[in-house]
């Protein structure tokens, strides 16, 4: 283990309550060790043996339950927990920070590979604010299994190692509605290129600590961005157009899948443009522009239809934290790098749902029959996923036939009153597709390589169903929906058998998520 993140300033109060900090990066702050039996109910081998270059059978080792648990230190390790504000639905909430998770160094492996490992409810930090540094198995398994199936789904996002659960009883009042109850506590080890965020320069900025806020800023650059010159007079503002371009990338990519992530506050946007802090998130089921996944988002602010725009203040929100170290003329070039931002999400979305359809080469009409589909879809309340994949699956004389046996996305979308309609001109706009096949269409729409059309997502039922089960100590679902959800664009009997592509049950349709982790 390694710790670059320790050239960075660290709290001068070598203490672990709950404070106001300032003039720093991170604050050192010891895990909490889970009480009573540990046991280790899932672990990503893509992670273990791919990223941390150990043998997958460590995992079964007292040793591994510890480290991974908060219970040991790995040897070097410093734990700290890093200092950050944001703008929460909309308003600045000020100091925020790891209230529940603590960094605990920097990892080379043998590809040269740079990972931050950080718990994710290893207990209280100076960040804690009222809470008490801890999650449970429901948020966990969450976690766990989103972080890992967005990675598989081709969507730049953190990863998760391991999921360690205890006996420690945990209290929750999950709905905010004053029923408290105990839940098991739990641990997710976690890691990312950088766990930096919005949120990171945010605080600096407001606290008027400009010259941390410089330093911070280098730091970034210097360890994620190699292409900006360190010496460029420019490098504040080609960072910013950077962010900007990958951040309209993620959430095209996002929406491409139907993924809608719950809270996109400036605290959760990361500076790599990386999906982070999976809370209250959902893939939608219908198509739904105000699809909202979090029951704490009274107004829609995150609706999955909102995303794009939310991404856009949340940049807002980066340029005025960087407007202490840019010139006005650099300012005046950064608000117009950020008016193209939906330029950009737009091309990216539109090159994506191409792709989803299968279509090649340009055509003025392309916006059009794409929007057209998904009014379709939206006035039908047609599943997102299976629809997209049914059309990559069907042959073009299925189409033209409308023979959609088996098809149960494909034949809800038939009853719209301008399907026929739809279906020729999709139909014609394939068949002008020089030196493109029937099979080649098909495979293209349903390649892994392409990341465009999944058969499997991790859907909140299906979720619900794992913790359920988790929750009375069988963990068999979580293990079984890892192990599909790392292959999302094959076709797996598993699955099949399980019904993760059928129509979703009846009771799907009830589920809510909350905050309450």
């Amino acid at each position: 283990m390694r710790n670059n993140l320790e050239a960075l300033p660290i709290d001068k109060v070598d203490a672990n309550f709950v404070r106001t900090v300032k003039n720093c990066i991170f604050s050192k702050s010891i895990p909490t060790p889970l009480k009573g039996p540990l046991r280790l109910t899932a672990a990503s081998k893509d992670v273990i043996e791919g990223i941390l270059d150990l043998d997958a059978s460590v995992t079964r080792s007292g040793d591994f339950l510890h480290y991974a648990s908060g219970g040991r230190l790995l040897p070097g390790s410093v734990p700290l927990a890093h200092r950050y504000g944001g703008h929460q639905f909309g308003y600045w909430a000020g100091q925020l920070g790891d209230g529940r998770a603590h960094f605990l160094g920097q990892y080379s492996n043998k590809k040269g590979e740079v990972w931050e490992l950080q718990l994710k409810g290893s207990g209280k930090t100076p960040y804690s604010r009222s809470g008490d540094g801890r999650a449970v198995i429901r948020s966990s398994v969450r976690e766990f299994l989103c972080s890992e199936a967005m990675h598989f789904l081709g969507v730049p996002t953190s990863r998760a190692a391991s999921l360690i659960v205890s006996e420690e009883p945990v209290l929750r009042d999950q709905f905010y509605n004053g029923n408290v109850k105990a839940e098991r506590g739990a641990v997710v080890l976690r890691l990312a290129k950088s766990w930096f965020r919005i949120g990171s320069l945010e605080i600096l900025s407001q606290s008027g600590e400009i010259n941390l806020l410089r330093k911070l800023l280098n730091f970034v650059i210097d360890e994620h961005f190699p292409f900006i010159n360190p010496d460029n007079p420019e490098k504040y503002l080609v960072f910013f157009s950077t962010v900007v371009n990958e951040t309209a990338h993620l959430i095209a990519q996002w929406m491409s899948v139907g993924f809608a992530h719950g809270v996109c506050n400036t605290d959760n946007f990361s500076l790599l443009s990386i999906t982070i802090d999976y809370g209250p998130f959902g893939f939608m089921e219908s198509y739904n522009p105000n699809f909202i996944p979090n029951t704490s988002d009274d107004e829609g602010r995150y609706s999955i239809g909102a995303q794009a725009n939310v991404g856009l203040f949340n940049l807002e929100k980066l340029l005025v934290a960087l407007i202490p170290v840019l010139t006005q003329t650099q300012q005046k070039q950064a608000k117009i790098i950020l008016k193209g931002y939906a330029n950009i999400y737009q091309m990216r979305v539109h090159q994506i749902f191409k792709a989803k359809l299968g279509l090649l080469g340009e055509d003025e009409d392309d916006n059009d029959l794409i929007a057209f589909l998904l009014k379709m879809m939206e006035d039908t309340e047609s599943d997102f996923t299976m629809t997209f994949r049914e059309l990559s699956e069907v042959s073009a004389k299925q189409l033209l036939n409308k023979n959609f046996t088996q098809m149960w996305a494909l034949d809800d979308l038939s009853h719209h009153k301008h399907f026929s309609d739809w279906l020729n001109k999709y139909l014609f706009r394939l068949s002008r597709q020089q030196d493109d096949s029937d099979l080649d269409r098909q495979h293209r729409m349903k390649s892994k390589s392409n990341y465009v059309n999944p058969r499997y997502v991790l859907r909140n039922w299906m979720a619900e169903s794992a913790i359920r089960k988790a929750e009375r100590n069988d963990f068999s679902e979580v293990e079984l929906l890892h192990h599909i959800l790392s292959s999302p664009f094959v076709t797996q009997e598993t699955a099949e058998e399980a019904g993760y592509a059928a129509r979703p049950p009846q009771w799907a349709r009830r589920l809510k998520v909350s905050c309450s982790s």
